[in-house]
């Protein structure tokens, strides 16, 4: 008997641990690229996104820290809940903060920038949903 796609993702997914574990790792590497991405590419993202350098070195600089701890958080076995929980705050409160520099104009994006937080915002938010799923099956 083989084993189907869908089977093996419920069963990545059956546990809390698994699936906090999970998302964790995905969001300390999107991060951290995406951090380094703004360190390493500041005068072009000036200019594509509208992001003033000073202000995309600044947000890579945390981008970048911050993935890291989240890849620490991560690793420990068995994951710190307190840690973990202050992990998808922090992504919700990054949502929350793009969506109101967007909305208020504040970071004078560009419309490529505009569609650009959208975009880090949805995925930000998939990540925090999925660590608030994975805390919470895990308890």
């Amino acid at each position: 008997m083989t084993t189907t796609v869908p089977s093996r993702l419920s069963a990545l997914f059956a546990t809390g641990e698994d699936l906090l574990r999970l998302s964790l790792r995905l969001d300390a590497v999107v991060t951290t690229v995406n951090g380094l991405a703004y360190l390493a590419l500041a005068r072009p993202l000036e200019r594509l996104l509208g992001l003033d350098t000073g202000v995309g070195l600044v947000i890579g600089a945390f981008l970048t820290v911050y993935g890291l701890a989240v890849a620490v958080v991560a690793r420990s076995a068995p994951i710190n809940r307190t840690a973990a929980s202050a992990v998808a705050v922090g992504n919700t409160a990054w949502v929350v903060a793009s969506l109101v520099a967007l909305c208020t104009g504040a970071l004078g994006l560009t419309t490529v920038g505009a569609v650009w937080a959208v975009m880090q915002s949805v995925t930000v938010g998939g990540f925090a949903a999925l660590q608030y799923l994975g805390l919470r099956r895990s308890r």
